[in-house]
């Protein structure tokens, strides 16, 4: 009797099981979750700004990206300074408020440091004279440039840093002398040039007739003087007036015009003057 109730009391137990004790254990294996995907989608690249340098360079983008491209106006003197630069800085200045970009100014060479360049799509010596810079300088525009910077040239600069050859080399010469003010002819190496949109040719301009004791074998010229229209020239049948070239990365306009106030209200010269900014700016 024992024996019979001992049986009836595990089968039961064995009834009253949970439902769990009856699956197969290879059923209950669990499989893993899948792993979650940790990868980042990298953002779009920042666009840089109209007339930008070539490349991020050390210091991140080049230039730094304003609503409105930015210029710099350098003339400081340390030689003959020109009564026109005061006239020069305040065309410019709406040359740049008709034309969309920005422009500062500054005779201070210290502004000449690659977190301040970095600023401006091109930079404009306005008739700088004498030596006007250190080694901390020199290699900041050295940097700008080899970065895709602008430069533009406009008379007496290239009366200036007379013993910093990569210096002569990138505005294309040195002045040598000139002549009193007078009256000269003008022929137009290249019409199809912007720089060059509208003038006559000849075209005959009275102004300050720089001559030049080094000229860059490389630029490209867009006018010359006709040395047998005046006196006092001293480069000869090859007398370039304006130019400009690519350099060492960066590009480079010069003009020798734009000693007298008066240019600076003709519009022949400011459209000229304008030309060679939008093309140191990388814009067509």
């Amino acid at each position: 009797m024992r024996r019979l109730l001992l049986a009836i009391a595990i089968v039961i137990a064995f009834i009253q099981l949970p439902a769990s004790a009856w699956a197969d254990p290879i059923v209950q294996a669990t499989t893993p979750a899948a792993p979650t995907v940790q990868a980042t989608v990298p953002a779009a690249p920042i666009a840089p700004a109209i007339g930008s340098l070539q490349g991020p360079g050390p210091l991140g983008l080049w230039p730094e990206v304003f609503t409105k491209p930015k210029v710099l106006i350098f003339c400081k003197t340390n030689g003959y300074h020109h009564a026109s630069i005061s006239t020069g800085i305040a065309a410019i200045q709406k040359l740049g408020a008709e034309n969309g970009f920005l422009v500062d100014t500054t005779a201070d060479s210290t502004w000449f440091r690659p977190k301040i360049l970095k600023r401006y799509a091109a930079l404009i010596f306005l008739s700088p004279t004498g030596k006007v810079f250190g080694p901390q300088e020199e290699q900041a525009l050295e940097g700008y440039i080899h970065h895709g910077g602008g430069f533009v040239g406009i008379h007496a600069a290239t009366d200036c840093e007379y013993n910093w050859q990569w210096y002569g080399d990138l505005v294309g010469g040195y002045f040598k002398s000139h002549p009193k003010q007078q009256e000269a002819r003008f022929y137009v190496v290249d019409s199809t040039n912007a720089a060059m949109q509208g003038f006559p040719n000849p075209w005959t301009h009275l102004d300050e007739l720089y001559n030049f004791k080094y000229l860059n074998p490389d630029i490209k010229v867009l006018l010359k003087i006709d040395e047998t229209s005046y006196e006092g020239g001293a480069n000869g049948d090859n007398h370039p007036f304006a130019w400009y070239h690519e350099y060492e990365g960066g590009r480079s306009f010069y003009t020798a015009l734009g000693h007298r106030d008066e240019d600076w209200t003709d519009p022949l010269f400011l459209h000229h003057v304008l030309a060679g900014i939008r093309y140191a700016m990388g814009k067509k």
